[in-house]
């Protein structure tokens, strides 16, 4: 009895069986494994443009500082007044008139224009800070998070030094010695020294996270050196939250030089930006308040706009922050 049920059971689950397997025909696996030809690469920047572009944020920010960037290269574009030899004592403290709109400084000179005239030389300095700090920090952090050890002790050593005084403090020490060499790259070069350390322990990080990939230890055992391997592999798949911080230290940049000139240690007095306006302007806040709202205005906005887009870019670039959204 029971050899017959076995035999039965067999012959059941024989191949020429027609209902224990659907025919292929019939299942989804042929829907579910194609691939299509016609879908488009993939990588972790074009999702995070594809991701970026989405944001409304990203084209506010970008819209603000993409103004900011003409005003600096242009500045004809948007007045034709003479920032310094149309002053007038005349006009001293004046308030708005027909082709001044934001009235007078106390030495009779247009508002508007020196704001103008002054967004080329604060974004001048961000941007000159903002190389010096990412090159200084690539350097140190990529050398150090790869080849570790007795490299990574030294170079990291002189990181905590340059990161244990403040940027800040660093550069009023400096501007207060160049009394006579205050100009837009000595004041660039006091701040970017002391502020890449930030850049360079964020790309050690990343570096010491990513050198253990199966991509590397494939290149090492094909002999490719380790510079090579460093340069061409490791450092672009590490790059992303550089460029995330770059954005957001340039709107720092910028404060800080807006800073050190209004403590008078900044540029010197006849270089137009934003912190010296600001520095002039202090002493009139009651009589004439509209000289230190409006380049105080010009100043926030644009830090404004350069650390939204420094948060959206961060978050483009996280694979994680977009899975959770």
């Amino acid at each position: 009895m029971s050899n017959d049920l076995s035999e039965r059971t067999l012959d059941e689950a024989s191949p020429s069986s027609n209902h224990f397997v659907a025919p292929l025909e019939e299942t989804p696996l042929r829907e579910i494994d194609v691939v299509s030809v016609a879908d488009k690469p993939s990588n972790l920047w074009i999702d995070a443009w594809r991701d970026a572009r989405r944001r409304p944020i990203f084209w506010i920010s970008g819209a603000m500082i993409l103004l900011v960037c003409v005003v600096a290269l242009f500045p004809g574009l948007f007045t034709n007044v003479p920032p310094n030899n149309d002053c007038q004592l005349l006009n001293s403290n004046g308030g708005p008139t027909a082709g001044h709109i934001l009235g007078f400084t106390k030495q009779g000179c247009d508002v508007y224009s020196r704001i103008i005239n002054g967004t080329s030389t604060s974004l001048a300095v961000g941007i000159i800070v903002i190389v010096l700090t990412t090159v200084l920090g690539i350097i140190f952090g990529a050398f150090a998070g790869f080849y570790g050890g007795a490299v990574d002790a030294f170079l990291s050593r002189i990181g905590d030094i340059f990161f244990s005084i403040p940027y800040i403090l660093a550069a009023v020490v400096i501007m207060s010695v160049l009394v006579n060499y205050r100009s837009v790259w000595t004041i660039s070069l006091a701040i970017g020294i002391f502020a890449w350390p930030a850049t360079a322990r964020v790309l050690r990080a990343e570096i010491l996270r990513v050198k253990n990939s199966d991509f590397v230890m494939a290149s090492e055992a094909l002999g490719v050196s380790s510079l090579r391997i460093l340069i061409r592999h490791v450092l672009p798949n590490s790059i992303a939250p550089v460029i995330a911080i770059t954005t957001i230290s340039l709107a720092a940049a910028i404060v800080a030089e807006a800073t050190l000139s209004f403590l008078g240690v900044g540029l010197g007095s006849s270089i137009m930006s934003w912190g010296n306006d600001i520095n002039q302007a202090q002493k009139d806040i009651r009589t004439n308040p509209q000289t230190l709202i409006y380049p105080s205005l010009a100043l926030s906005l644009t830090v404004f706009a350069f650390i939204l887009m420094g948060e959206v870019i961060r978050d483009a670039l996280d694979p994680k922050a977009r899975a959770l959204r």
